[in-house]
């Protein structure tokens, strides 16, 4: 039996095959470039995420020479927000507006300024009412879109949309709808007074599921569009970073998981939900049936990274790339001679603002220390070792509620490093392990499959056979003490400095 799991990603949407016992035998990515139509403005047109969800699939088919036939089941992680009105009959009304999209700022400070932050905080899991939302987006529509909130039908996530397209029916899932605001997360029903705010109703989304349910077999017209047969079955799947966690095999407390890729997210799976009184941390309905997940995540981890390369490094990555090399393998080889703490430089790396803990939008990247002795190898292990005390600040956190952490694990690009992956095991102090597949979303949709289709009776079972770790990376106890010098220098300097980035234009 093989089952197919969907990562439909901000920038790509990949498709991949897994057997039984997790191999992954097949995999495609298509990409696609998102559109700026303003600088507030973030969208895509519906039929490109499709276009691209049907060539990946298909593709994957080709190469793995798997008779379509033998496809058990397809499920889809999917990037969060990201939503598309539709009409009765599902086709578009406009384009879709993708997450980063940052429009409706009035619209997102009636509904803060609507609800007390309390209530706000317990019914959604959000800290804070944030024009990403798709809320206040919805608000915005019915503003200055009117037609098209008159005659949506449906506004749906893109994870629904995809499903829409390959069963005909009109559902969503809990997981997804955690960050619409739509939904009262503890209950796991809608929150009808954020409807009356919006002036939308529960009937304008899908039938709300749970996670890793059988939604239906594939229509004809789904099947032939993506190469499949109306024997695969739709399995709902989850937000990309919950799904994800479920393909590093976290799926109950004591475990995170940490992606850094361009952003860092970290996963800490909760049988309950905790809500930090200070508001730094949103609190997930995770992919697994009444369990709940602590989603702490940095806004530029890797993308510092990619920034310096590109603005610093570009010469030699071109010739990298000619020599069919990875830049950042040249980046790590100078970093690697560098002594851990950098000499004393310390980065803060938020190009984009910080999110959790710190919760400052305004808030800029610093390169603090530099003196004359300083080179490029210096800045580049300066950056990474930032995303590990900005990892660090988030696990200090968790475990500040409460929350054990007895076993972190790294997913992302960071985790081909093994200068990286050093760096957060000694700025940790903890053992850090890396998994098999690091396609992981993908792996987490097949799981979802697998247990809903009966391959395996429970997620743990499943897990135990088709998760698999490669290496435990253990700290270093020579390198603690600089760590925490320049891990506490990290801290100080973002606290000192956060006054003038709330000032900041």
């Amino acid at each position: 039996m093989i089952f197919l799991g969907i990562d439909a990603g901000t920038t790509s949407m990949k498709a991949a095959l897994f057997d039984g016992v997790g191999k992954m035998l097949a995999i495609d990515r298509q990409e696609y470039m998102l559109l700026t139509p303003s600088p507030a403005m973030v969208e895509l047109d519906a039929e490109v995420y499709w276009s691209a969800f049907c060539r990946a699939v298909k593709n994957t088919l080709a190469r793995s020479n798997i008779p379509p036939e033998e496809v058990v089941s397809i499920c889809i992680s999917s990037q969060g927000e990201t939503f598309i009105p539709v009409d009765t009959g599902g086709h578009p009304l406009r384009r879709a507006i993708v997450w980063l999209d940052n429009r409706a700022v009035e619209e997102a400070k009636l509904i803060a300024d609507t609800f007390g932050q309390v209530e706000f905080f317990h019914k959604t899991g959000q800290p804070e009412s944030t024009p990403n939302w798709p809320a206040p987006k919805v608000l915005w529509i019915k503003r200055n879109e009117p037609q098209v909130f008159i005659n949506t039908h449906k506004f749906l996530l893109l994870e629904d949309y995809l499903i829409y397209r390959l069963t005909g029916q009109f559902v969503t899932e809990c997981a997804q709808q955690t960050s619409t605001l739509f939904l009262d997360i503890q209950r796991k029903v809608w929150w009808r007074e954020m409807f009356d705010l919006v002036g939308s109703s529960p009937e304008q989304f899908g039938r709300l599921l749970d996670p890793g349910v059988i939604v239906g077999s594939i229509t004809k017209r789904g099947a032939e569009a993506i190469g499949l047969t109306e024997k695969t079955v739709v399995i709902s799947g989850s937000m990309d970073q919950a799904i994800g966690a479920v393909g590093a095999g976290n799926i109950s407390p004591g475990v995170v998981t940490e992606s850094t890729g361009g952003a860092l997210g970290i996963v800490a799976t909760l049988l309950k939900p905790i809500f930090d009184p200070q508001r730094r941390i949103p609190c997930y309905i995770h992919s697994i049936k009444d369990t709940y997940c602590l989603l702490p995540w940095g806004q530029t981890a890797g993308m510092a990274l990619k920034w310096f390369r590109d603005q610093f490094f570009g010469l030699e990555a071109q010739v990298a790339r000619e020599k069919g090399l990875d830049p950042y393998d040249a980046m790590t080889s100078l970093a690697q001679q560098v002594a851990p703490g950098s000499d004393g430089l310390v980065v803060l790396p938020h190009l984009e603002g910080a999110f959790c803990p710190e919760l400052e939008p305004k808030a800029t990247a610093v390169f603090y220390g530099a003196t004359l002795r300083h080179t490029r190898a210096h800045f580049i292990r300066a950056i990474m070792e930032s995303v590990a005390f900005m990892l660090r600040k988030n696990l200090d956190l968790l475990e500040g509620l409460g929350i054990p952490i007895k076993d972190i694990r790294s997913m992302g690009g960071g985790a081909r490093s093994n200068l990286w992956l050093q760096i957060k095991a000694d700025v940790l102090q903890k053992p850090v392990a890396t998994v098999e597949v690091e396609e992981s979303a993908c792996l987490g949709a097949a799981i979802l499959g697998a247990v809903a289709t009966g391959y395996y009776p429970s997620l743990p079972e499943a897990v135990s056979h088709m998760v698999h770790f490669t290496a435990t990376i253990m700290p270093n106890q020579q390198n603690e003490a600089i760590y925490q010098q320049r891990y506490l220098e990290y801290v100080e300097l973002f606290n000192r400095l956060a006054p003038m980035f709330k000032n900041h234009p």
